[in-house]
């Protein structure tokens, strides 16, 4: 079992992601923003994170480059996902240190697939 992040500043979309992720028997660890989502980051270290962009305070992409940045957590994959559904939106981010981007509505299959693939085995 591995623990996931999960930052979203949206209830729905952040339940929607953890009911994905738990079905796959890993625990789930949620942040509101992306500063509270570095702040927790740091302090719980993640095996994954899902990490959304438009958000309050620090925005995803932000987030994304500090975590990225920080020796403590650089090693952890990142998952963007996000309603920038732009080329450049998705270059950018990968630029910030994700390691895969996912629009939403969330495809189920897509965020499953991805999920296995960054989780360490």
């Amino acid at each position: 079992m591995a623990r996931v992040l999960i930052v979203d500043d949206s209830p729905s979309q952040l339940m929607g992601m953890k009911r994905i992720v738990e079905k796959l028997g890993h625990e789930i660890i949620t942040a509101e923003d992306g500063q509270q989502g570095v702040e927790v980051a740091k302090r719980e270290i993640p095996d994954l994170i899902l990490m959304d962009v438009v958000m309050p305070n620090l925005n995803g992409f932000q987030a994304t480059r500090s975590i990225s940045k920080e020796p403590s957590t650089a090693h952890i994959p990142i998952i963007l996902v996000t309603t920038k559904d732009q080329e450049t939106d998705k270059v950018w981010g990968m630029r910030q240190g994700a390691k895969a981007y996912l629009t939403k509505p969330v495809n189920e299959a897509a965020l499953v697939k991805l999920v296995q693939e960054l989780l360490p085995a």
